[in-house]
């Protein structure tokens, strides 16, 4: 996990990211685009300015508790005063686990229980109160989805880095919707983003790219705004004339009656294993887990894939004013999701030019990466930190992502980007395997693939925040 020193150590090397992607030229007569250089996100200095302590930006109306200390550590307060034990259960830095582990509170003459951790790293954290061993909310904090249930959620700021913060720059439309999916006979609830100035009269007749993000296991369809705001990065970028304007669309990969999973070999939404448990083909440790959709997810797709392809996009497509073709649509996701992305869009080519697999979803090994982050046990009892896996010692290209790549410069000429990250930080993510991997793909004549590792960071939103900001100034140029 990071931390505020290793942080500042290495943030000047790695602050304007490492684009390890190679410039061979293909073979056949393929035409790929000309190479972008990456723009990675800014991440703190080593001379920021610490953030003065204040309240957790999610807390309710006047609740000064959780408080973010000064040097991130964080100061908790419940009230209890019947209750025998009390524990916070989080993920903490430097505990090399992806499941929260439980930590004592300590009870006051007023039945205040509090805790104060240890320094978090940057960005958005879950957590929860265990009440005598049973889950229970913290009233004074906004809850949101995680680890297949609701947690509450606690943000630390980052010194100096504000390209996810609202500023005063033209902002977009965010609106929830519904569609009826014919195939599954079920009403199915999206996330839409439009760009700003996408309602005005004077842009009716302008038509926009789409991007399809998807979420981790344990997750939802509300996560890539409110965890990620991603709609605030894009609305940021814009105003720097960094990106061009976009829509985004976020729905579960949750289909019911499909055993609670989306596709992927093995890997599912909403997890939902206890930790230390074996997933549905993952680890011990790894709820939830499969290995990501890098190797295939079934015809079409698997489930998910065919009803995004055959449902989700034309809706969308025929209820926005979208750019309705290949060239203009991207996906990605992020642990689980970066699975199914992979799922997805290697089987539909015909259907996508960008794809983004955000620590998960590539052949490179997945480490903590593309386990997903599925749910703890209701105890908060610790899942081990397996040894990552390493990038496969061949590349078999009429195997690897479901054959997509069997032809290098038909795939190169299809793709325009193939997007990979991973946090710095193992075990729970894998860069060394993704920069071998990267090399391996170079070497078969793959040339539009792009890598960026978040300085610092392990299996979090902070480096997801940073990957969609890096992959979102790559497209659709």
């Amino acid at each position: 996990m990071k931390r505020a020193l290793f942080l500042a150590l290495i943030a000047g090397v790695l602050a304007a990211g490492v684009c390890f992607a190679q410039t061979k030229k293909a073979s056949g007569n393929s035409k790929p685009s000309a190479r972008q250089e990456l723009s990675p996100a800014p991440v703190a200095g080593p001379s920021a300015t610490a953030v003065p302590a204040h309240p957790n930006p999610y807390n309710v109306y006047g609740a000064q508790y959780p408080r973010i200390e000064e040097d991130n550590r964080v100061t908790f307060h419940f009230t209890a005063p019947n209750a025998q034990k009390v524990q916070v259960a989080l993920v903490t830095s430097g505990q090399g686990s992806l499941s929260p582990l439980p930590y004592d509170m300590i009870k006051g003459a007023d039945g205040v229980w509090t805790y104060t951790s240890v320094p978090q790293s940057p960005g958005y954290h879950n957590y929860w109160m265990l009440v005598d061993g049973a889950i229970v909310l913290d009233p004074a904090t906004k809850a949101f989805m995680g680890y297949s249930h609701m947690c509450n959620g606690f943000e630390i700021p980052e010194p100096g880095v504000d390209w996810y913060d609202v500023k005063d720059v033209p902002h977009g439309h965010l609106e929830a919707a519904n569609y009826f999916a014919k195939s599954i006979n079920a009403w199915r609830h999206i996330f839409v983003y439009t760009p700003p100035g996408y309602d005005d009269k004077a842009n009716l007749k302008s038509r926009y790219p789409v991007v399809y993000l998807q979420h981790g296991s344990g997750e939802d369809e509300t996560v890539w705004f409110e965890m990620g705001r991603t709609n605030l990065i894009l609305d940021n970028l814009l105003a720097a004339g960094k990106v061009k304007p976009m829509i985004v669309v976020s729905e579960t990969s949750i289909i019911a009656g499909a055993g609670g999973r989306g596709a992927g070999p093995g890997a599912g939404a909403g997890g939902g294993a206890a930790a230390g448990t074996r997933g549905a083909s993952g680890p011990a440790g790894a709820p939830g887990a499969g290995r990501g959709g890098g190797f295939g997810g079934g015809p079409g797709g698997g489930a998910y894939g065919q009803l995004m392809t055959n449902e989700l996009i034309p809706w969308v497509d025929s209820h926005f004013r979208t750019l309705a073709d290949k060239d203009h649509r991207a996906m990605g996701g992020l642990s689980m999701g970066g699975g199914i992305t992979a799922s997805v869009t290697m089987v539909n080519l015909d259907k996508f030019s960008y794809i983004g697999l955000f620590s998960g979803g590539s052949a490179a090994g997945f480490g903590g990466g593309g386990r997903g982050r599925g749910g703890a046990a209701p105890s908060g009892t610790p899942s081990s930190a397996p040894a990552p896996l390493a990038a496969p010692a061949t590349l078999d290209l009429k195997t690897v992502y479901s054959g997509a790549m069997a032809d290098p410069a038909e795939f190169n000429r299809k793709v325009k980007v193939l997007f990979m990250s991973y946090g710095t930080e193992a075990p729970l993510e894998n860069p060394e395997g993704l920069k071998r991997h990267q090399e391996q793909l170079t070497a078969a004549g793959i040339t539009n693939s792009y890598i960026y590792l978040s300085p610092g960071t392990t299996h979090e939103w902070q480096t997801w925040r940073r990957s969609f900001y890096t992959f979102a100034q790559l497209l659709f140029k």
